[in-house]
């Protein structure tokens, strides 16, 4: 995948996570954020829905916490990485965690692995009794130049 060179300009947002209307806000700047970077509509989706589950998770597994959203360019692209952190009780075994089907709550299970498929870049970061943080990061896709004179 793409990573950012040593010479990469970053600027960096932290947004809290603490209630519903959070989360809410956290999907607009979210989806501002990308469009703004020149992401596809699908992208945007794509990165708007890992948002809010990871966002969701923070809230309801971890108690609440914050997102820092980093908006990088390398000369090669530009990408948006999202880092949600909390202080929870951590995941026990992230690795079942990761797993489809996998819940510790009512949900459907697909969470963490289904926001890990919507995005290029995804890290888990968790220990019992010491939070989670859970980092995704997109960058922007180049469409091919129109191809021009006949097939």
């Amino acid at each position: 995948m793409h990573a950012p060179s040593a010479s990469a300009s970053a600027s960096t947002t932290r947004l809290h996570i603490g209630s519903d209307a959070d989360l809410a806000w956290v999907r607009h700047e979210v989806r501002q954020a990308a469009a703004g970077l020149g992401f596809s509509l699908v992208q945007q989706t794509k990165l708007v829905t890992a948002a809010s589950e990871l966002a969701r998770n923070t809230l309801v597994h971890g108690g609440g916490g914050h997102v820092e959203m980093t908006h990088l360019e390398d000369g090669a692209g530009r990408g948006l990485r999202l880092a949600f952190t909390d202080e929870g009780p951590g995941i026990p075994d992230p690795e079942l965690a990761m797993t489809d089907g996998y819940t510790s709550g009512g949900g459907l299970g697909l969470g963490l692995s289904g926001a890990r498929r919507l995005v290029q870049e995804f890290t888990l970061d968790s220990r019992p009794g010491r939070g989670t943080t859970v980092t995704i990061t997109d960058w922007t896709t180049v469409l091919p130049a129109a191809r021009t004179g006949g097939s």
